[in-house]
């Protein structure tokens, strides 16, 4: 049974009294951890298979969680365009993946998400044993959620009979890091007898189903011509809301949208960067708070936000509500780190198992180095408040996370990983995206 000790660090626990620990020990014991707590409290057992001393000038969080992914080599290549003119751009990129194209952009995601401290990713993407593969290389926690359509012309993505043989092979895999969900795109790309194959499939094998909401204006308005109902009502009728379901964006809801998703327990991952990119404007995310909704942070993935460093997400999440509301006492550092680490893991129906830095709860920790310029000084008061938290939310970049662990085993140490050649990633990334970006254009002229 290995055990790591890490000593000497600030913990931000994110438990449910965002206990800060100024001088902390924390003890992780066969993949969990055991101890946590002031250093004078718990002494280091002699049986320590490793120690690792913060020096006082490192910050230990919950490891980050990307509650809305999707993989891609595209970076850069679909700019300055409102959601409507960019998703059949997207399409080209599903139209030529093959299952070579998604395991490398699997790798090249997951690694500049580990890197940037995020332990946890929901990646909703293709050929996604590929996507395991990629993870279980990296040692990455991941949820399976396959890119899936039946509507034509949208039938080239992944099918319910495809979801669910996923299911049957991948769920609770590689030690439980790996776990699948249902999978649906959006109305008009699925299905009425999709959305119950859905829910068929999450009461048999009892897992959760993602899909996107609302996400520009535009888009709502279609939906309601085209269905009679918002995107939430429609949802709602064809029975997927609930505590099992995590829907991403849902930009434009109502105030009756709110209060259905608050009621049925439905939870969302705001991508706030995605619909500031693509024009869609901003979700009201004050309000979904104060009704009760459980609100995660998602990236959306490089083709939509161009960066997948999580610590970017929360302050911009927080300081365009700050600037659209005029109220800068609103979404706080506090709060944000709660929707990057605990609220995520309740999204994905594991904040018993991560999320926080409590006793029994997986070791997924990360080790952020503040001796940087970014984030100095720091300052404590006779209370033992800091300005710590407000540096590492609204100053730290994801370039100061110095140590990795996901169960107990340490994947970036000093910032490289331990268990890839970083490089041989990224050039196979270059040689495939290459290769991918010249398929997509001989689609483009088929279209």
């Amino acid at each position: 049974m290995k055990k790591t000790v890490f000593t000497n660090v600030v913990i931000f626990t994110v438990d449910p009294h965002d206990t800060v620990i100024r001088n902390g020990t924390v003890i992780v014991s066969n993949g969990a951890i055991t101890a946590v707590g002031r250093k004078e409290d718990i002494p280091i057992p002699i049986d320590a298979d490793e120690l690792i001393d913060g020096q006082g000038r490192m910050a230990m969080l919950p490891g980050l969680i990307d509650s809305h992914n999707h993989s891609s080599l595209m970076r850069g290549v679909a700019e300055d365009m409102r959601l409507v003119d960019w998703l059949p751009i997207y399409d080209l990129e599903h139209r030529a993946c093959t299952e070579e194209d998604a395991y490398h952009a699997s790798q090249l995601t997951y690694l500049e998400c580990l890197k940037n401290g995020t332990t946890t990713i929901l990646d909703m993407y293709r050929f996604m044993h590929r996507s395991a593969e990629a993870a279980g290389e990296l040692g990455i926690r991941l949820h399976l959620v396959p890119y899936a359509a039946d509507v034509e012309p949208y039938n080239f993505f992944e099918t319910t009979k495809a979801n669910e043989q996923l299911i049957k092979t991948h769920h609770m895999s590689q030690n439980g890091r790996i776990r699948v969900w249902m999978g649906l795109e959006n109305l008009y790309y699925c299905s009425e007898d999709m959305y119950k194959a859905a829910i068929r499939a999450q009461q048999e094998f009892g897992v959760g189903i993602h899909t996107h909401g609302c996400e520009q204006e535009e888009e709502e308005q279609s939906i309601i011509r085209t269905f009679g109902k918002s995107t939430i009502d429609m949802l709602e009728q064809r029975g997927i809301l609930g505590e099992k379901t995590l829907l991403a964006h849902c930009v434009w809801v109502n105030d009756d949208d709110i209060k259905k998703m608050a009621a049925t327990g439905t939870n969302l991952a705001h991508c706030a960067v995605s619909a500031a990119k693509l024009g869609c404007g901003v979700a009201r995310i004050p309000l979904m708070l104060a009704e009760g909704v459980n609100v995660s942070i998602g990236s959306d993935g490089m083709i939509d936000n161009n960066s997948m460093d999580l610590f970017q997400e929360m302050k911009f999440a927080s300081l365009i509500q700050k600037a659209t509301h005029r109220d800068a006492s609103i979404m706080g550092a506090k709060q944000m780190l709660r929707m990057a680490t605990i609220n995520g893991a309740k999204s994905l129906h594991m904040e018993n198992e991560i999320g926080s830095i409590e006793v029994g709860k997986s070791a997924d920790l990360i080790l952020v180095d503040f001796f940087k310029p970014n984030l100095q000084p720091i300052y404590w008061n006779e209370t033992e408040e800091t300005n710590l938290l407000w540096n590492l939310v609204f100053s730290a970049k994801g370039e100061n996370v110095d140590t990795v662990m996901v169960q107990g085993e340490i994947l970036v140490r000093q910032g490289q990983t331990t268990k890839v050649s970083e490089r041989d990633i990224m050039l196979m990334a270059q040689r495939q995206g290459e290769d991918w970006m010249n398929r997509r254009e001989l689609h483009k002229a088929k279209i």
